[in-house]
């Protein structure tokens, strides 16, 4: 099933005019805003909403300056900062209702080389973005996290699942009802750390480098992933970790799909990556619900009679949630159109 922001909206609880304006008149804060989820964030919230403020927070002053040029809309702000930084998020957070936390190092082998700097950054900054938050009354957060969180096998993929627990434990630090939840997911098409740039690179030579015939992945478009994070913000009640039911791909289908004339060559799998990945572990089912569109898990702390309505819960026979044993699959032909697709949309953005 491909997530659709409309087939979240059939699972929410609310009126539909609370669906439609819940970020009307709100301030609306997003960690890395430059980054690429950050950047179809703000499309879409600017598009279907009218927030009182949209603040992009981030360290990087030229990609602040690029997305300028692109969001011309007097109710964005741009914030120079670090979530290293404290007292940076303390004055950035003043008067926010709602806070989506994307900030984060995650280029696998740049973390395996550095790995206290991606320590500093996607384990203490998620302290602080928390302590930030209950500081400064901000009504709800959420945080982006991913498949490789679970059961980790690389550095990256660890200091997200310390981000997760600590996330899900901002709960139990706020005396005023503060709400912190996560979002986990898997590889998104369109974002800069997608695959597809490095491939349609690659066919230049006329061969594209493969790891492994057999590796799966799961995947995503932006704009899923945006959905799922609005979705999760309107509906969590704090506590859970919101897992989205997508398609799986094979690397080599992909290849295949943007390069069909090219000679592959195996290389191997890299030191931290994985053959398949991991959505909901075989561990995770006991405390796993289930709805049409997506999997929440809940903390062993979390009261689960607050889970969403209709979730039912994962029986003993669950073998946990990957992307080789998913059963849905886009082929050589829908990734090919996908890909066209989001080809003639970035075309229509560069001439504005």
């Amino acid at each position: 099933m491909v997530i659709t922001y409309n087939a979240h909206r059939r699972h929410l609880k609310a009126n539909e005019n609370e669906i439609n304006t819940f970020l009307n008149d709100k301030v609306v804060l997003v960690t890395g805003g430059t980054g690429s989820f950050g950047m179809k964030f703000a499309e879409t919230v600017l598009r279907d909403y009218k927030p009182n403020k949209l603040i992009i927070f981030s360290r990087d002053e030229m990609k602040q300056y690029e997305m300028k040029k692109r969001f011309n809309d007097p109710c964005i702000r741009y914030f120079i900062g670090d979530v290293r930084d404290l007292e940076r998020l303390h004055r950035a957070f003043d008067g926010v209702d709602y806070v989506v936390h994307a900030a984060a190092l995650k280029i696998v082998p740049s973390a395996e080389y550095n790995p206290f700097e991606v320590v500093k950054t996607n384990i203490f900054g998620a302290q602080n973005v928390i302590n930030a938050a209950i500081d400064s009354n901000v009504k709800k957060v959420v945080a982006l996290s991913t498949d490789k969180a679970a059961n980790p096998v690389n550095l990256y993929g660890a200091t997200k699942l310390c981000a997760e627990k600590i996330f899900i434990a901002g709960n139990n630090y706020s005396s005023t009802g503060k709400r912190f939840s996560v979002v986990r997911y898997g590889n998104v098409f369109g974002s800069r750390g997608s695959v597809v740039p490095f491939f349609k690179e690659c066919r230049k030579n006329g061969h594209i480098p493969i790891t492994d015939q057999k590796m799966t992945r799961f995947w995503m478009t932006l704009k899923q992933s945006v959905a799922l994070v609005l979705s999760s913000l309107l509906t969590m009640k704090g506590g859970e970790i919101f897992i989205p039911k997508i398609p799986s791909i094979k690397i080599v289908d992909l290849a295949e799909a943007i390069a069909p004339k090219c000679k592959h060559t195996i290389i191997g799998i890299r030191p931290g990556e994985k053959l398949h990945e991991t959505l909901v572990s075989k561990d995770d089912g006991i405390c796993t619900y289930e709805l049409e569109d997506k999997f929440i898990t809940y903390p062993f702390t979390v009261d689960h009679k607050f889970r969403q309505n209709g979730a039912k819960r994962l029986n003993g026979d669950f073998d946990g949630y990957r992307s080789d044993n998913n059963t849905h699959w886009l082929g050589v032909q829908q990734l090919r159109a996908m890909i066209e697709f989001e080809e003639k949309n970035d075309a229509i953005h560069s001439v504005r």
